[in-house]
């Protein structure tokens, strides 16, 4: 068990290895599972990392060494999404309009219903600076929190967790509010789960793969744009 401590502390491999393993064990649990919405890998590696590290005794800064390189690719695979949605780009023009009004208005509603909340359940400022952004991708999350004064740090574990409950929930809302097309379906997933929710609607369809890929890099936009003004505002 020391040597595993150690290793852990001491090596910058060991943090990728941690993170691939265990989301790789997310990948056998949900193709073992037939696909169940709540057996999401990028949930299981977290129930199976988190844990972990507490037991060993091990900081976060210091698993973070090696797991950062994972953290560099998410860059690169990013604008990958942009391969798919080249792909559908024939359903682009005609629901130009529908994104230019649906895009915007789940960005508003997510910035304001999450500050909403926080200052129903008493918290402070701070904290509900912090959450205003949840639905954005975690880098850009952090940079307008940074910039509107709430706690960059906090706000990436709020980012994770919008993503997780949105990958996990949505797929079943959507069903339950009977909207099959899988356009509407990946713009909705994009908007409220950005990477962890394409990353689910990748698996389910490309078209909503594209399209959620695609609401994904608009909502982050309107985020930055519309947070400061919500801020302001509220």
């Amino acid at each position: 068990m020391s040597e595993i401590h150690d290793l852990l502390r001491t090596s910058p491999l060991a943090g990728v290895f941690l993170t691939l393993v265990a989301y790789r064990i997310g990948c056998e649990v949900k193709k073992l599972s037939g696909g169940h919405p709540l057996a999401q890998p990028v949930l299981i590696a977290v129930l199976l990392i988190g844990p972990l590290l507490w037991a060993l005794d091990v900081d976060y800064a210091e698993y973070l060494n090696g797991a950062s390189v994972i953290a560099f690719f998410l860059g690169p695979a990013t604008v990958a999404l942009a391969v798919p949605l080249y792909r559908q780009a024939h359903h682009l023009r005609e629901l130009m309009v529908p994104m230019l009004i649906a895009i915007p208005v789940g960005t508003v509603v997510s910035v304001v219903t999450g500050m909403a909340l926080v200052d129903w359940l008493g918290g402070d400022r701070e904290l509900a600076l912090t959450m205003a952004p949840k639905s954005a991708t975690t880098p850009i999350a952090i940079g307008i929190t940074e910039q509107i004064g709430g706690m960059p740090a906090l706000v990436a574990v709020f980012t994770i967790v919008a993503g997780i409950i949105g990958a996990v929930l949505a797929p079943t809302v959507l069903n339950l509010l009977r909207v099959r097309d899988p356009r509407a379906r990946g713009l909705a997933m994009g908007v409220v789960s950005h990477g962890v929710g394409t990353s689910r609607a990748l698996n389910d369809h490309p078209v909503e793969g594209a399209f959620s890929g695609l609401a994904m890099g608009l909502t982050a936009l309107m985020t930055s744009l519309v947070v400061p003004i919500v801020v302001h505002l509220l």
